[in-house]
């Protein structure tokens, strides 16, 4: 919690009138208590309350103010600005990128790379009824913008599950000279083009259906893998109107596993092969998206309220990118689920944080892929 940035944390507490007419449980006591929470796999707020007031004299040295109640913790769930909370995500993420800025991510690019994305989240309607996605089932979608050096989510946007990722794409706002990998799922070529014209590249997959005229081919290496490279324009009814300017269609065969993909880029400086990689690095969002379900808190929800729900999603990205920034600044060839689990048991432990990390024996260090136990041994 040291690495909290206490100052904009209160920044933005005062930004949203966050403690108004409080007397003792701030708001800094309630992201606490939701990150003691994430970090600890509770399932309740009851079981928040119980296992913090079974460490009730070590609290106080942890930074509570505020006794500890679960009407308490659930009222400020229900009624303060979930936006104290993104806010905060948002000035830890300032801090995490430049500390992954070097970061390698398989492909051989210099500028920025993102990738877009989304996730569901199933929500019992008759809990949620304001999560209504079909007519028996509730959910919630997170968009998410994610940095592809360091795996840390830039932009995040809650909507309903209706939401199409592609209508989201107005919410984002182009880098110059970054690039944006997206599914087929966002070819909008109109959105696209906004890209364009805002100097950003991208790179997405082309439809079956997508009618183009080839201008000229260029030449490839097919031993690596690819077919064709090409410059075309698009000669369809709305998407020649929609974007009028030349791309660059590659054709590329994934050998391995028996697998065509056409990808479309507004780049014509990188080579053919780097683009196909870029695509690759894509899947980094979907193994995000895997590991704060697997091993955070955003699947069971302590409230059912939308400002509920959100405070905690948002308080899950923060504890996220706190652990990220912790593995950086003490330098730990550690994996982000190996530092959660010694976390999950050491949290009150007086030890210093940067021994109890560094010091493990490397028979320990098992991979994340390991985490099964045999039932029998045989």
């Amino acid at each position: 919690m040291d690495l909290l940035p206490l100052h904009e944390f209160r920044k933005c507490v005062a930004r949203y009138r966050g403690e108004h007419k409080v007397v003792r449980f701030s708001c800094l006591d309630q992201f606490f208590c939701l990150a003691f929470a994430q970090l600890t796999g509770r399932e309740s707020l009851r079981d928040i309350e119980a296992c913090l007031r079974a460490m009730q004299p070590k609290l106080y040295h942890m930074g509570f103010r505020g006794r500890i109640a679960r009407n308490t913790l659930a009222n400020a769930n229900e009624r303060r600005d979930w936006r104290i909370y993104a806010d905060l995500a948002q000035a830890l993420i300032g801090q995490a990128r430049p500390l992954y800025a070097e970061e390698d991510f398989g492909a051989e690019l210099e500028q920025t790379a993102y990738a877009f994305d989304s996730t569901t989240i199933d929500l019992c309607l008759d809990l949620f009824p304001w999560a209504r996605f079909r007519r028996r089932q509730g959910a919630i979608k997170l968009h998410t913008l994610l940095d592809l050096r360091g795996s840390i989510p830039t932009f995040i946007h809650l909507t309903p599950a209706r939401v199409h990722d592609v209508n989201v794409l107005d919410q984002l706002l182009p880098e110059p000279g970054a690039f944006y990998v997206f599914d087929r799922g966002c070819l909008d070529f109109a959105r696209l083009y906004v890209f364009a014209q805002s100097a950003a590249f991208f790179v997405t997959r082309a439809k079956s259906n997508t009618q183009f005229l080839r201008r000229y081919s260029h030449p490839v290496a097919k031993s690596t893998g690819l077919r064709s490279d090409q410059t075309i324009v698009l000669t369809g009814v709305t998407s020649a109107t929609d974007y009028p300017a030349p791309l660059r269609r590659i054709h590329y065969f994934d050998a391995e596993h028996g697998n065509d993909f056409v990808f479309l880029t507004n780049n014509a400086a990188l080579p053919a092969l780097t683009i196909a990689r870029l695509y690759k690095a894509r899947w980094r969002v979907e193994l995000f998206f895997r590991w704060i379900k697997q091993h955070l808190r955003i699947k069971v929800f302590y409230g059912t309220s939308q400002n509920a729900v959100k405070t905690q999603i948002w308080t899950a990205i923060s504890v996220y990118v706190l652990v990220a920034i912790l593995k950086k600044r003490l330098r730990l060839d550690l994996s982000l689920y190996t530092i959660l689990q010694i976390l999950n048991l050491t949290l009150f432990e007086k030890t210093s944080i940067s021994q109890m990390l560094t010091n493990i024996p490397p028979e320990v260090l098992d991979s994340e892929s390991a985490i099964q136990l045999h039932l029998f041994s045989l």
